[in-house]
């Protein structure tokens, strides 16, 4: 089990990566709409816009749910389940933690939980 200033550590983390993707997904979405008010001069413009657009698009998704993890793991730390393994209920180790601060599964049932998608 993690102690409680471990636990006070994971989310200062947490909170602190969280804070930094809202940041990074109103910057992206902010990036988007000045795109968007661009007028492309030619079908290189057009591409080069949808290409950068797909790619925020995609940056956003993945911040997304990295973002849903973060929400999960703080419900965790409320909860003071935080740091068990969701599938064997064992400790999940404290190197991985640091490592994926909203690590769900410990590294044996990740590779499971992985191969099974």
């Amino acid at each position: 089990m993690l102690t409680s200033q471990e636990m006070q550590m994971f989310e200062k983390n947490l909170l602190a990566r969280k804070e930094q993707i809202l940041k990074n997904l109103n910057g992206t979405r902010d990036k988007i709409k000045m795109m968007q008010n661009q007028d492309p001069k030619d079908e290189g413009d057009f591409a080069t816009l949808s290409i950068e657009a797909d790619i925020d698009e995609r940056i956003i998704k993945q911040q997304e749910a990295e973002l849903k993890e973060i929400d999960i793991a703080l419900g965790k730390i409320k909860d003071e389940t935080y740091g068990v393994c969701e599938m064997c209920e064992e400790p999940i180790g404290i190197e991985r933690l640091k490592v994926k601060n909203f690590a769900r599964y410990c590294i044996t049932c990740r590779e499971i939980v992985e191969k099974e998608h």
